[in-house]
Parts: C-alpha cells; structure tokens; sequence
C-alpha cells in the first residue's frame, strides 16, 4: 500500500516542500529509494512557487504558512505512532532504559571501540530493543530483543539515525531518510543509506528478525541501524531458520517466555558495499533463558553457506568474536541447566538445519495440513486481494478527504487569520491618530499660551522705550514746541501785510517799468526823426 504525505519544513527566507512516500512490504529498495530522490530534487530545485507570492503579498502569505504549519505540526504530535533511536550517552550506563533487554540489564562486555554506538531503538516512546552499531562498518554489530510472538504485519517504513552523523543537530529520533536529506549534516557519514543497497544485488537484512515481533516491536526494527546487506536468499533463510529455532526450539523450553534474552549479531568482513557498507562474513545468534533450569545456546550461520546453521555453547561463540568479549552476565544458566532440556534444544535445531520439521512423528499431518493451508491460500489470495484493494482504496479515500478538510481548514483560516490582521492593523493605525492628536493638543495650547505671554512682555517693552524716549526729550523744546502754534498765529498779520506791501510794490514796478519802457520808445522815435527828416521841411 502506497502512501503519499507532505511535510513543510520552514527554512530561512522560503518554504521548504518534502515528500514521504511508504511503501509495501515487496518494495524493492531501488523502488523505494524514490522518496530520497524526489526530496533531493525538491531542495536543489527550491520550492514550488507561491501564488501569494506571485500577487505580492509574500509575507501575509508566509505568516499564514508559518501559523497553519505550526498548527499541523501540534495536530501531528498528539499521535504517538512515530518511532525513536535514542543514541545512548557516554554518560548513561550501559544502554540506559533499554538495558532490560539484557540478563541482569548488563550488557555484554568487550565492544569498546570508540566508533561503537550504542541504540536505544524506541517506537511510541516504549523500548523496543537495543543496538550496538558500527560507524566504521556501517552495519549493526548485534541487536538485542526479546521474543513477543510471529508477527502479523509485514509493512515496512525504513527509518536512519540523524544523531549518528550529526550529533549537535535537534533530532533526537528516528524520521525517514527522505524528510531530513539537506537537513542533517554529513547525513550518511557514519551510517548507511538506502541509496547504498540500490543496484547492488543486496537488501536490507534484518538483525533482529521483524517476524519474531509484533506490533510496535516489529515496526521498531525497520531501521537502517538494524540492516545488514544481505542475498535475497541469504535474508529469507536468516529470518526463516532463526524464526524457527526461536519459536519451535527456545521458547518452548524456557519456563518463562519473558526471561530469553536474544542477540544476534554479524562479524563484518573487509568485503563493502559500494566501498562503504562491509558485507559480514558470519551471522550469530546468543540465547540465554535466565530462569530455573536456565540454559544458554549459541548458533552461527556463514555467509558462503546459506542452508547450514551451526549450534555451539556461547564461550565457543564469544571466542570468534572480538577478544574480551562477554555476550552475557556470569555463565547466564550454565550451572544449573537441565541435560535433558538441552538435548531436545539441540535436537530441534539440528532438525530445523537439515530442513526437517520438528516433532517427526507429525510429519505427516503437518504435510497434509501444509498442503490443504496451499490450496486453501490460492483460493483464497484472488479474494485476499480484492479486500486488500478496497482497504487501499478506502484508505486513500479517507486520505484525501482528510486532506481536502486540511486545505478547507488551511484556506479559512489564511482568511480569518488575514482578516484578523487587517483588523488589528486597522486599530493600532486609529488609536495611533488619535493618540497623537491627544498629545498634540497640550503641546498646542501650551505653545499659544507662550506666544501671549511674549506679546504681553513685547507690548510692555514697547511702552518703556517710548516712555525713556519720551522723558529724554530737552525741556526748552518741549516749550518752543508748545509755543508754536501761537507763535504761527500771531505772525499771520505780519505776513498778510509784508504780503500785501510786496504785491503793491510789485504793481508800482510794473507801472514805472511800463512808464519807462514808454519814454523810452518815445525818446528813441523823437531822436529818429529827429536824424532823418529834413531840417528845411520843417522852416515851411
């Protein structure tokens, strides 16, 4: 069944768009590796355009994607389906909350290479089982569970530890490979990626076999920190053989299914997977029932040998593993274990090495009941599909409702978030006019009050310069200027009569002038005549 979910994840100055895409269990890595690809190619490409953006109200528009984002990421978080990997501290003993998987809660001795990680793997925030991991080989080095009971779901959601590359960075779980590409730093230094076992003729075995898990503790052993390279046929025999040594041979013969302690492991090889992840050379498995009539039981299955599965004591194991090693605390049931109990232990998984099924005398009913199972399994699958494509249908149905309600939900409240906004810009602009309005008003009569006061004090200024003008005035002008007006009067007479006596005299010049202008033609015209005209005229 295909799923199909977004993630926005905010990033400085743009929206950030990822893609999660989980897969069935018959998914080949190459198929599933998609995931990484299409987040890879979202963050080289950038990010899909914004149509706010475009209108030019990119920020109202990032506001609104920040607020609904925030919003998703509250919903998402109150559903605990998400698993974690806690990377144990150097200052934690041992594996921390997930030492309950070991006898005592020790874990075994001897792993103290500094590139030794130690994992708590969790899923909805319950220890699922624990891992010691391997940065150098990039591989686990043996995983540590306890057996539940056969599993009943084989879907798959492979998941990568950011802490293991990234230390400083804010992870602190387990995510998918494709949501953290560009997000942690040196992502795949230190640990393998899907990307590794694509093309390789390799898939992701599992250390902790899934089908010896249920439930929440099966889902936790789909991680990346829990996979080895593997043949496709090496992986099915490995999960195979190992289900069935635990189911049929060790947990019938431990009177208390909850003290079996399980760790299996792998030797790594200088043979890499695309000159990174090493291919191990032995797959081993260390069992230990840490109850009365305890025992313990060691088995090992060679790379170059699918079919065998090899049992020995667990000293005889420790000593092909690295030196100093000790798997489990004290000798873990030696002491007291039953002869009887270990024979049939042996037996049984001697039978499950050569093929055989265990309980011989059932062989018979097992083969008819395996064939009727058969035909019962092919009449069926047609019907079984047929259901499994209406589940799919109907969940994707119910996914895209879900997310048509999402958009619905994100478009109204972009709206009333916008309108919120507007609003409240609205009334901060209004109360800020009327604030400074308020403030001007003080400062405005003050400011007239201030200018009377100058007039006033100009005014009174003016009246003392005049007065102090006005007494510096001399007093004899004062009285000469007093004295004028009568002064002017009085010489009215006297000027009418010098007036008149100059009229009058200016007649009687004209009048002599006249006068003597007229003797003076008449003199002239005597003594003409007086020249020119004969002396003799005038004796006749």
């Amino acid at each position: 069944m295909f799923g199909f979910t977004t993630q926005k994840a905010l990033a400085p100055r743009r929206d950030r768009l990822w893609f999660h895409i989980s897969f069935p269990s018959h998914a080949t890595p190459e198929f599933q590796t998609l995931s990484g690809l299409a987040a890879a190619w979202t963050q080289s490409t950038g990010p899909l355009p914004n149509p706010a953006e475009a209108d030019g109200a990119s920020l109202s528009s990032r506001e609104c994607t920040m607020k609904t984002s925030i919003v998703f990421l509250l919903c998402i978080s109150v559903f605990p389906g998400f698993s974690q990997g806690r990377v144990v501290g150097e200052d934690e003993t041992g594996f921390a909350e997930c030492n309950v998987f070991f006898p005592g809660q020790v874990p075994p001795k001897g792993f103290t290479e500094p590139f030794h990680v130690k994992i708590c793997q969790q899923y909805n925030k319950e220890p699922r089982f624990a891992t010691l991991y391997s940065t150098k080989d990039k591989i686990p080095l043996y995983s540590a569970f306890k057996y539940t009971k056969p599993a009943q779901n084989k879907e798959e959601s492979w998941l990568v530890e950011p802490q293991i590359d990234d230390p400083e960075n804010d992870l602190h779980e387990m995510v998918h490979e494709a949501d953290i590409v560009g997000t942690v730093a040196n992502l795949g230094a230190n640990q393998a990626l899907t990307s590794d076992y694509v093309g390789s003729g390799y898939e992701r075995g599992l250390l902790n076999p899934s089908l010896l898990n249920e439930e929440d503790f099966q889902m936790a052993t789909y991680t990346l920190t829990n996979a080895i390279p593997l043949s496709p046929s090496l992986s099915r025999s490995w999960q195979r053989d190992i289900g069935r040594v635990v189911e049929q041979a060790l947990v019938p013969h431990c009177s208390k299914k909850d003290h079996l302690y399980l760790l299996a492991g792998a030797i790594p090889s200088s043979v890499r997977v695309k000159g990174k992840v090493s291919v191990p050379e032995t797959l081993w498995l260390a069992a230990c029932c840490d109850a009365p009539e305890g025992w313990s039981l060691g088995l090992v299955k060679k790379m170059n040998d699918e079919i065998s599965l090899v049992d020995l004591t667990v000293g005889e194991l420790e000593k092909q593993l690295l030196a100093g090693v000790r798997l489990f605390k004290g000798k873990c049931g030696e002491d007291n274990k039953s002869q009887e109990k270990m024979e049939a232990i042996l037996q049984a998984v001697s039978q499950i090495g050569s093929g055989e099924q265990v309980g011989t005398s059932d062989n018979q009913e097992a083969k008819d009941g395996g064939l009727v199972r058969r035909v019962a399994g092919i009449i069926a699958t047609p019907f079984i599909k047929l259901l499994e494509l209406l589940i799919y249908v109907f969940v994707e149905l119910v996914k895209f409702v879900f997310y048509f309600l999402w958009l619905v939900i994100k478009r109204v409240g972009c709206a009333v978030l916008d309108g919120v906004y507007s609003l409240w810009n609205g009334v901060v602009s209004y109360l800020k006019a009327i604030s400074m309005v308020l403030i001007s008003i003080p400062y405005d009569v003050g400011r007239v009050i201030i200018n009377i006061v100058l007039g006033f004090l100009q005014i009174v200024q003016d009246v003392a310069s005049l007065t102090y003008r006005i007494l510096r005035i001399p007093v004899g002008f004062v009285l000469h200027l007093a004295a004028f007006p009568y002064q002017s009067i009085c010489a009215i007479p006297s000027v009418l009569k010098d007036m008149a006596t100059g009229i009058g005299g200016t007649f009687s010049l004209v009048i002599n002038a006249t006068a003597t202008l007229l003797h003076g033609f008449y003199y002239l015209a005597c003594h003409i005549v007086k020249r020119f005209v004969p002396k003799g005229s005038s004796d006749d």
